[in-house]
């Protein structure tokens, strides 16, 4: 399985329970039980294939791979991997799901912290608005990359020019 790529990280096993309040400044593996809050501002979690997780989420960067009931908030990327069974709202930079990945709630695609260029910005503004809501359903493919403007909600597809 995927393990954080830092060499300072933290792993919780299959047998642990933690509830309540989880933080820290070091990357995390989750294969066990949380439930409560995690926040790992600038650091990234991994919830492992036997992992399941009930709780909010503050990370860098956020891998699915088992159970997750609560919002995440990504800095950066979330991605959900086949195995993922995930409920709540996802608000990231950029979102990756792959094919057979369960997800149900809204995709907010944040737009980028570091300012634009002017003709990066004027290109933005032309690009139609995108509201999608099913990502993926088991046996079908689905796959978001960042633009601004995208959310998603439960089962239908709008696309809207500006």
């Amino acid at each position: 399985m995927e393990t954080p790529k830092s060499a300072e990280f933290a792993h919780i096993g299959k047998s642990v329970i933690i509830k309540g309040e989880l933080s820290g400044s070091e990357d995390l593996y989750v294969d066990g039980s949380v439930e409560g809050s995690i926040k790992l501002e600038g650091n990234n979690l991994v919830i492992g294939p036997n992992g399941k997780v009930r709780a909010d989420i503050h990370a860098k960067v956020v891998v699915i791979h088992g159970k997750l009931e609560g919002n995440v908030r990504a800095s950066e990327r979330t991605e959900l991997r086949s195995s993922a069974v995930a409920t709540g709202d996802l608000f990231t930079q950029r979102v990756a799901i792959e094919e057979g990945a369960y997800f149900k709630g809204k995709i907010d695609i944040q737009r980028d912290a570091t300012p634009a260029s002017p003709a990066v910005t004027k290109a933005a503004e032309s690009k139609p608005e995108v509201k999608s809501t099913a990502a993926s359903v088991p046996g079908t493919s689905a796959k978001m990359a960042s633009g601004a403007g995208a959310s998603s909600s439960h089962s239908s597809t709008t696309v809207t020019k500006p």
